[in-house]
């Protein structure tokens, strides 16, 4: 299992990676639609100075185009909660796939842990055998 880790460390970094992706997406997405919303919001202005300056063309198409107005805006609405929506889904998926590979990250820092561990206790016993037999050695002259 120990070898295996630092391929699922791997895969999970490019779990997350994608993950962000997508939610980079989801919130330019976002950030689309609510500048389509601010726009609207402008073009109304400026379309009811239109209509203050020309009141009798006016008169004819405004009604009209308050109607449009008012679907485009519930429309955008309606798009911004839904990908308000996502962008949480989104930002739960990555933060799922940030634990995961921290997690794998932990258990792979433990492991290399306990190998530098059992390498240095290794080594001690070496010396320490080394160290009793050079005694030894003295000891007999």
């Amino acid at each position: 299992m120990a070898k295996g880790i630092p391929t699922l460390i791997r895969v999970s970094e490019w779990t997350v990676d994608e993950k962000r992706r997508v939610l980079g997406a989801r919130l330019k997405e976002l950030d689309d639609l609510q500048t389509g919303l601010v726009n609207l919001e402008q073009e109304v202005v400026r379309e009811q100075r239109t209509a203050q300056a020309n009141p009798e063309l006016a008169g004819f198409l405004y009604g009209n185009y308050v109607d449009q107005v008012i679907h485009r805006r519930e429309q955008l609405n309606s798009n911004i909660a839904s990908k308000e929506n996502e962008v949480t889904v989104a930002r739960d998926a990555l933060s799922e796939a940030y634990r995961e590979l921290k997690k794998y990250e932990v258990v792979n820092e433990n492991n290399m842990r306990r190998a530098e561990e059992e390498l240095a206790r290794k080594e001690q016993i070496e010396l320490d055998e080394l160290g009793q037999q050079a005694r030894e050695f003295r000891d007999r002259q």
